[in-house]
């Protein structure tokens, strides 16, 4: 198809501006409060410079922690009070401009942003005396630390939603009540100064880890994820998908699940992946004749493995480096296993579906040429590999954030040219192994040859140009409205921190979880003796079990990244205690933390995929979570076989096939029982019989594998059988009827 000068900008440009508004529908988190023109060009104004600041320390160097974290949490806040409302509200019309409205936005919420910005920025102001201050703090200190506790509350209300905040409320009552509490979770107990003291002077609350990884390393990766998407990464990645996938039967939605891995590699947003893949493909499952909650669980299912898919995984991968101080290069690694048993458990199960209502793949004549979309495209996947490149040589996760950027930034400006992609690509490669990349000449050379280059492009097609720098611009903006949520909820995380640290209730919780859970194993061994595995084994079974129900609840209403920290403080000590590793332990947490965006009753991703595909949002959420079982399931196997991460200690690649030879045939397995079809249609106990097999396969026990075996083999030869003998098995009314409605 010929095109126009400037009509490839003009088509991206368009697709970000639908994706946009079907995001700010749909994700809690981008729901804006409508501005007036004039406030909207301040509040973009502010955005751009959020995202400029993130940019310019990332690759220029980072200021003292305190003073970043202030500058970051300052912008933060203050945009919140701008953009978001007291309350949510369904009108597309701005307020009027008035004596009480300046701008559209009410007075109040301006005295609150300005309260933010000077709260925020109070600590860094005074860093130099905190030595003093901390343990007696002044009386302003302390009048700073309320106010900031106040707005925050406020802040994290507005933009995550009141169950944050509520946890936090209820903390801070519990670590000034102590001396009247019962039984374990008594304590000396504290005033309100000494509880403001710890949560605003110190490195343990407020501006603790949780909010120094946002505004050290999430805030760049979410900017480089809105940057590779407008310059079409994605839309390489879906090309692809659909060009390797589409044939097959059932084929779009494997195509979506294909896409959303590719897309989860840059893009650490269940919600962001659930609308940028499924406005392509939740249509063409409805199409071919999947029920319209199936293609909206498929979709949202696959999105969720965005935010474990390397090389982003979201905020909760970078807090494991600092909390485990342990390279990003190994989490990554760590990831690699998991999030594919993720994709292939889903995968399967599609596939049996996709069989059973006998469905085709996408025509040949709708396909996508594979070579046609490498040939046309294949430059927007360079920023993706200077990042990988810049970060395996062993640089810092923001210096590589920041050469990603910046290719995305010249691959965007020169219309996606591949001489220039190939020039900085090797200029790169050249610069980090040699260990110029960080000195100063080679870093203002290479930028100063980005620039040219970018402005030689632009000024030789300008309308096409302005369109791209227009892109560029606008990504710098919705990168930043990405990541004031998440900065919000980090630094409101570190109030539940702040306080654990301060009373000692996270042990006191974690000999709860585990003393419970002891109870429940002596009680199941009282009962079946040697016939289970030892005391100790079921305790850590149990534990697992309760730490993984406790997750999936508090990921009703609160994000994923929240859960993980608040998780990690309560859940590690108990299961360290149990001889699980850290690395394990985290991994766990955070696996399940990332289950809740499709788990009932409130599933975010899930929800959003019923929006588009015109279902009923609870019965996705349920399909959605059958779908993610291999999900739900792969935590307790590297639990139990920490092999399966390839980097904890005792590796060996012995214990590392047989584990995940034995989740992939039990993945299969259990993807038949869910699905009740594999060469046959199959009866009720068959499928009960095959999915307690497929559990059995699927641990990480070779007694346990062998024993579902033997189970499963009765019903693998009955399915044999009936293939052979012509007959086909006996089809349920509901699946006969989704056939004939197909076709």
């Amino acid at each position: 198809m010929a095109t126009t000068p400037g009509s490839g900008a003009a088509e991206v440009a368009s697709d970000a501006a639908r994706l946009q508004k079907l995001e700010e529908q749909l994700d809690p988190e981008m729901q804006f409060r409508p501005l007036t023109p004039r406030a909207g060009w301040l509040v973009a104004g502010l955005l751009l410079a959020l995202s400029c600041f993130h940019y310019y320390t990332a690759g220029f160097g980072l200021l003292p922690e305190a003073t970043h974290r202030g500058v970051h949490l300052s912008f933060v806040l203050g945009l919140i009070f701008l953009v978001f409302s007291w309350r949510r509200s369904r009108s597309s019309e701005p307020l009027r401009a008035s004596l009480f409205t300046p701008l559209g936005i009410p007075v109040i919420d301006w005295a609150m942003a300005i309260a933010a910005v000077i709260a925020s920025l109070y600590l860094p102001w005074v860093f130099h005396d905190l030595q003093f201050r901390v343990g007696n703090p002044d009386t302003l200190d302390w009048i700073m630390g309320s106010v900031m506790l106040l707005v925050l509350l406020e802040a994290t209300r507005r933009s995550v939603g009141p169950a944050l905040p509520i946890i936090s409320l209820v903390l801070i009552a519990y670590a000034m009540a102590g001396p009247s509490l019962p039984g374990i979770l008594a304590h000396p107990g504290n005033t309100w100064k000494s509880v403001v003291n710890h949560l605003y002077l110190t490195g343990q609350g407020i501006y603790g880890i949780a909010l120094g990884v946002v505004a050290t390393y999430v805030f760049h990766y979410v900017l480089f994820g809105v940057l590779a998407t407008r310059i079409g990464l994605g839309r390489l990645f879906i090309d692809l998908a659909t060009a390797a996938a589409g044939r097959f039967s059932g084929g779009p939605a494997k195509v979506s699940i294909f896409a959303s891995g590719l897309f989860g590699m840059i893009s650490g947003s269940s919600i962001a992946n659930t609308v940028t893949v499924g406005s392509l493909t939740i249509p063409m499952m409805i199409r071919i004749g999947y029920p319209r909650h199936f293609a909206g669980a498929v979709e949202s299912t696959a999105a969720t493995g965005g935010q474990i898919t390397p090389p982003i995984m979201g905020a909760a991968a970078f807090l494991m480096v600092e909390y485990l101080s342990l390279p990003y290069q190994t989490i990554i690694i760590a990831a690699i296993v998991p999030a594919f048993m993720h994709f292939f458990g889903v995968f399967c199960q599609v596939h049996f579906e996709a069989k059973k209502l006998g469905m085709q793949g996408i025509p040949p004549s709708d396909l996508p040429s594979a070579k046609a979309v490498i040939r046309e495209s294949w430059a927007t996947a360079v920023p993706l590999v200077v990042l990988l490149v810049v970060l395996f040589s062993g640089y810092t996760p923001y210096l590589a954030a920041f050469w990603g950027i910046t290719a995305c930034m010249v691959t965007g400006l020169t219309g996606r040219n591949g001489v220039v992609a190939i020039a900085l690509l090797v200029a790169l490669v050249a610069a980090a192994l040699t260990g110029w990349i960080v000195e100063w000449p080679t870093l203002l050379a290479l930028i100063a040859a980005s620039i040219a280059a970018s402005a030689w492009f632009v000024r030789r097609d300008r309308e096409a140009g302005w369109q791209r720098v227009i892109l560029i611009v606008d990504a710098f903006v919705m990168g930043a409205k990405y990541a004031i949520s998440v900065g919000a909820a980090a630094a409101c995380v570190g109030i539940i921190v702040g306080v654990v640290t301060l009373t000692g209730v996270g042990f006191k919780l974690s000999d709860i979880v585990t003393s419970t859970a002891a109870a429940m194993a002596g009680q199941l061994y009282a009962v079946a003796g040697d016939l289970l595995v030892s005391p100790q084994g079921m305790t850590l079974f149990f534990t697992l079990v309760l730490t993984a129900l406790v997750c999936l609840l508090l990921g009703c209403g609160v994000p994923t990244t929240p859960t993980y920290i608040i998780m990690v403080t309560i859940a590690q000590p108990a299961l360290a205690k149990l001889g699980v590793a850290p690395l394990v332990s985290h991994f766990f947490v955070f696996y399940y933390g990332v289950l809740a965006d499709i788990t009932p009753p409130v599933a975010l991703a899930a929800y959003a995929g019923a929006s588009m595909a015109g279902a009923d949002p609870f019965r996705t959420g349920n399909t959605a979570f059958r779908l993610a079982m291999a999900k739900a399931l792969v935590p307790f196997v590297f639990v139990y076989s920490p092999a399966m991460l390839i980097v904890t200690q005792g590796f060996t690649w012995a214990e590392f096939i047989e584990t995940t030879a034995g989740c992939l045939i039990g993945i299969v397995m259990l993807a038949v029982a869910l699905t009740g079809y594999g060469l046959t249609f199959m009866g009720v106990w068959a499928r009960l019989l095959l999915f307690v097999a497929s559990i059995l396969v699927i641990a990480p026990s070779r007694t346990a594998t062998i024993v579902g075996l033997l189970l499963a083999l009765p019903v693998v030869v009955h399915q044999i059988m009936v293939q052979r003998s012509g007959r086909g098995g006996e089809a349920p009314p509901c699946a006969v009827a989704r056939r004939r409605e197909s076709h």
